[in-house]
Parts: structure tokens; sequence; C-alpha cells
């Protein structure tokens, strides 16, 4: 039987990536040499094409989002995960349950993306051990369950290979952002990834104030949880809850992530700070995603706390459909590019007025079309 070989593609690298040397010496080597038209290349073309072109045959496959070359396989490779990422480097645990700080592969770091960086806490990678803890990223698998957001015009994957994102929002200090929690389920629903919305901090109020709002999001499907880190209520749930699962938890500073997670697994000893005095939002103590295995089965990742959250290849036409109160009625609209707005005969505007849509849902609505890029 043949040998089966290496798939090949073209994949575009960053402008620059291989520059060619600049001759600085051609007037002088004129001066010294007499010019022999018979050394001259009979065929010689001036195109942007060969060394300098921004394209390369490679080994291997390149994904939309993900840069993933498969390179010859050797005996040295393991796989492993990404537990957090530092700078340049990153942590990564191995199949053979040891910790390596790797480096990136240089043709991966060059290769043209849409994203801020080429690796994301939770990737699945092949690398190559050097010493006894370090190592070289040769290849990134193809991700699934990516939760993401526009950072500066380009995509910032937060985290990947989850499949159920905690939403964690505070009763109080800081007060609850409806609009936010929002954003974080339309990204859910684009990322095919399970919410589950925690209201923390509810030792701090009467828990009955958010019933309205809790039985809102319950009429939709979705699934909450009232808990108090400091007072260890719902603890016993949540932690139920993220057993044996790949979960992410967000949301935005000073809400608790941290303090849950302290509470659901001894030993952790993840570093927390009080909230503000002056403007009573919450400080950035957690500055980059980092994995938690469980001792229970399952892992957690931490995230930063966000202030802004702006979807991710997410148009303006397809946000309702991405609100599931909303979606039913986008299709019943006089105009099939009706913006759900302003315009006459639209179904969702008479849903709201019927009292069938919850006014404050479609205000999230309006405010994510109107304002994608807003700050909590």
């Amino acid at each position: 039987m043949p040998k089966k070989s290496n798939p090949k593609t073209r994949t575009e690298f960053k402008k620059n990536y291989q520059q060619r040397r600049r001759n600085s010496d051609l007037t002088r080597k004129f001066q010294q040499d007499s010019l022999d038209e018979g050394d001259l290349a009979a065929g010689e073309r001036v195109s942007g094409k060969g060394e300098m072109s921004r394209h390369r045959t490679v080994v291997g496959h390149s994904l939309d989002s993900t840069a993933d070359f498969d390179a010859a396989r050797d005996e040295n490779l393991l796989c492993g995960r990404v537990l957090r990422i530092y700078g340049l480097q990153c942590v990564v645990h191995g199949d053979n349950d040891i910790e390596y700080r790797c480096a990136v592969r240089q043709v991966l770091k060059s290769i043209s993306t849409d994203q801020r960086h080429v690796l994301a806490a939770g990737d699945i990678v092949d690398f190559r051990p050097e010493g006894a803890d370090q190592g070289i990223i040769i290849s990134i698998h193809p991700r699934r369950g990516e939760l993401a957001r526009t950072s500066k015009g380009r995509r910032h994957v937060l985290v990947s290979n989850v499949d159920q994102v905690i939403i964690v929002a505070s009763a109080a200090e800081p007060d609850i952002k409806p609009h936010l929690i929002d954003r974080f389920l339309v990204t859910a629903e684009q990322a095919s990834l399970e919410p589950l919305i925690v209201i923390n901090k509810i030792d701090l109020v009467d828990p009955t104030e958010f019933q309205p709002l809790l039985g809102v999001y319950a009429q939709m499907g979705y699934r909450t949880l009232l808990t108090s880190a400091a007072r260890n209520w719902g603890i016993d749930t949540l932690r139920a809850i993220v057993r044996n699962r790949q979960s992410v938890v967000a949301g935005q500073s000073g809400v608790g992530k941290s303090s849950l997670l302290n509470a659901i697994q001894d030993g952790l000893g993840l570093r927390v700070q009080p909230v503000s005095s002056e403007n009573h939002k919450g400080r950035h103590t957690t500055t980059t995603a980092e994995l938690l295995p469980l001792n229970e089965g399952g892992y957690l990742i931490d995230t930063p706390g966000i202030r802004q959250f702006e979807l991710w290849d997410v148009i303006a036409e397809e946000v309702a459909g991405l609100f599931r109160d909303l979606r039913p009625y986008v299709s019943h609209c006089r105009f099939p590019d009706c913006t759900h707005i302003h315009e006459i005969d639209c179904a969702v505007l008479e849903a709201v007025a019927d009292g069938r849509i919850d006014p404050r849902r479609y205000n999230s609505y309006v405010h994510l079309i109107e304002d994608p890029a807003a700050s909590f």
C-alpha cells in the first residue's frame, strides 16, 4: 500500500514574514566588475511571488480561525492542554502529567489570522519537550467551544474547548449589569455553549429582589443560581454542576469569580480583592485566563474581569435570532430586513407592547445594536 502523504495547503502569512535581504553593495560591485550580458537570466520575472510571497505551501492544513499544522510525527512529540499564557510563553499540562513552560513555533506566530494571539487557554497542542520542563509547541488541534469577543478590531479568544459558560454577576458591590449578562448569553448561543447564570453576593441584599429577573431567564430555559461565596450558599449545587464538565467562569471585575472557585475546591488559593471604595468597581485581580483541573473531574477556566464585551463575527441582522425570546417573532415582521427598532408592522415591537417579550430584554437588544462596544 502506498504511503499516505501529508496534505498540503496554501496559507497566508503576516506581512514581511520572510523579507529578502537588500544588497547594499550594488554600486561598488558594478564599478569593480565588468557587466557580462551572458550572466543575466534570460527569463527573469519581476513579480511578488516566490521568496517574497506572503503565501506558503505548508504540510498539514489551515483552519478558519485556528492555525493547525500537523508536523511530521516523531516519537518525541507529546500532546497537552494549555493551562495559562504569559506573554510569549505558556504553561502546558502534558499527557504524562508534567507541566512544561513552552514557546510557540515561529511559523505558527507568523500566520496571518484575525486573532490577537494564536494560542488560548484550553487549547490542545502537540509540543516537543526540550529538557526537563521546557518545550516548543509544534501544532494546535482544531478548536471547539470558543468564548470570544472583539478587541481592537480583532478576535480575542478568551478560552477554547469548553462546553459550559458560567456567567457570574453580583447582587451588589458592584451592582448587577443585566445588559452584560445578555451579551454573554448571545455569545453562548452563537458558540453553542450551555450557559449558567450565577448571581453571587446574594447575602448582601434581599434575595426576593432578583426573583423577577431570574424568572425571565428561567422562562427562556436558562439555568440560574443564587450563591454567596462568603456564606457558602449554593456552593454544593455549583460544585455538582461543574463536575466532569469543561466550564469557563466569566463576568465583570469584582463579582467574586475567584472567590467562588476557591469555595468549590479547597487549595486553589486564587487571589481576591475587595471592590474599590471610590467607584465601587472591581479591581483586576485575575490577569490571565487559567485552566484549573478539578479533583472530582473536569476543569474550570478562570478569566480576567471584563468591562467591555463586543460580540465577534455577529452582524446586526443576526442579533435578534440569538435572543431566545425575540427569535420566534423575527420572521413575522412585515419587512424582511426589519431592525425591530422603528419599523411599522414589526412583530417584535408588537410582542413587547403586548407583554410577550420582557421590556428590559428588548432594551438589551437595542443597546447591543446601537452601542456594540459599550463599557460596563
